[in-house]
């Protein structure tokens, strides 16, 4: 049973304390219908699995709009967002509470809000209009595609290109491990102008996903299953009016949408973390050993403690995060922290509530098996833990020269 303690912390208005309540009765009515290993079969071949799990993802996409989740991951109360600007607290409380019921409900509503969030940010009027309400009401689906296969956490070693003829923009490349790959209607895609190095020269531009010369050229199948692909490009062309921002803009486009989502994988690691304590304090409580429960023995209770003290730790942080940058603060530097806490602390804990449950704990159908597997890739998309520790550290040691300068200045 979840504690909703956190939700009287001073981060949240009332606004938020309501919507959390409100989510967790429609997950309860609505998520728990759907068990969590319902794309999950071993016997089934990779492309029945494949087929599966986008007619799954499909449907939480229409399920969250028409439950008018999917508002909230968009900006712009007139393009269908619940609010003009994307709520960052908003965004965590609804992935934090989809995690810990249902991992993929949580990857269908964090890509609505990575895959659009370039729209919501830099779009024209006409393109908010066409893209951005359509997500918000779950009947487009949205994909952010950045990485390319020598080009992950370092964004300026990407080689997709966009050549100008015209009014017309011409896409060669090839960009890999796409969420939402092949079920999407459409791409935010970063390519550089041809002989451009480095961040400059990058642009952003929004594909449709029947765009010619655009091709899904590969499934990829991971251990938590979700709608992933290589796509390549050949000729692609796409009108000028689908570029975001001005041309050279994309690096700049790519790291603020990230800024806003980044906060939310440490919510989503912080769902998945609380679920498995859940699950470890039910197994301990229950399980008969030795005339007495597993609870009672103090190697049990010492991990608890350290279970439930990291999961703690790991909201605190998340919510800072979220809660400064909806104060309109630079938020690098605490996002980076989040994310590296919330999804190191979550392996944990959820490694821990595996080991408590045993055997069971490994047995495919399992709730804790499940988590084992959905945590992992969150330590590395959208920046890896040892990206994160790289951030933290150019951010300290930026902030402290500028301090060192003022004060000799002075």
């Amino acid at each position: 049973m979840r504690d909703n303690a956190h939700l009287d912390w001073p981060f949240f208005e009332p606004r938020h304390r309501t919507l959390a309540l409100e989510l967790q009765t429609w997950a309860a009515h609505n998520l728990t219908a759907h068990p969590k290993h319902d794309v999950d079969d071993p016997l089934q071949d990779g492309a029945n699995s494949v087929h599966q799990v986008d007619s799954t993802c499909r449907q939480w996409v229409r399920a969250l709009g028409a439950g008018g989740w999917t508002r909230y991951a968009v900006g712009g109360q007139a393009y269908g967002g619940a609010q003009e600007t994307i709520d960052t607290r908003a965004v965590c409380l609804i992935r934090e509470t989809l995690a810990y019921h249902h991992g993929l409900a949580d990857f269908a509503f964090a890509m609505q809000g990575l895959g659009s969030g370039a729209i919501t940010l830099h779009g024209t009027p006409a393109q908010k209009a066409h893209y951005l309400s359509k997500v918000a009401q779950g009947e487009f689906i949205a994909a952010f595609a950045l990485s390319e296969p020598d080009a992950g956490s370092d964004v300026g070693a990407l080689r997709t290109e966009a050549r100008l003829e015209g009014d017309t923009y011409v896409l060669n490349g090839q960009k890999t491990w796409i969420s939402n790959g092949g079920i999407a209607d459409f791409y935010v895609v970063f390519a550089r102008t041809p002989g451009s190095q480095g961040s400059k020269g990058v642009s952003a531009f929004v594909v449709d996903a029947h765009t010619p010369g655009l091709e899904v050229a590969q499934r990829l199948e991971v251990m938590a299953p979700h709608p992933l692909a290589t796509l390549r490009f050949h000729e692609c062309r796409v009108p000028a009016r689908q570029r975001l921002g001005e041309e050279g803009q994309g690096f700049k486009i790519a790291m603020q949408t990230l800024d806003i989502f980044r906060t939310s994988v440490a919510a989503a690691a912080l769902g998945f973390a609380r679920r498995a304590l859940d699950e470890a304090l039910a197994r301990a409580t229950s399980r008969a050993m030795f005339g007495q429960t597993l609870a009672d023995f103090q190697l049990t209770q010492a991990r608890l403690a350290e279970m439930a003290t990291q999961v703690e730790a790991a909201a605190l942080l998340t919510y800072r995060a979220a809660w400064l940058r909806d104060q309109g603060q630079r938020v690098t530097q605490e996002a980076a922290m989040a994310k590296l806490t919330a999804t190191e602390n979550a392996q944990r804990v959820i490694d821990a509530a595996v080991q408590i449950w045993g055997g069971l704990g490994v047995t495919r159908g399992q709730v804790v098996e499940s988590l084992y597997r959905e945590i992992r890739a969150l330590r590395i998309y959208e920046g890896a833990s040892e990206v994160q520790l790289l951030i933290v550290a150019r951010e300290l040691l930026k902030n402290f020269k500028e301090k060192t300068s003022l004060k000799g200045g002075a």
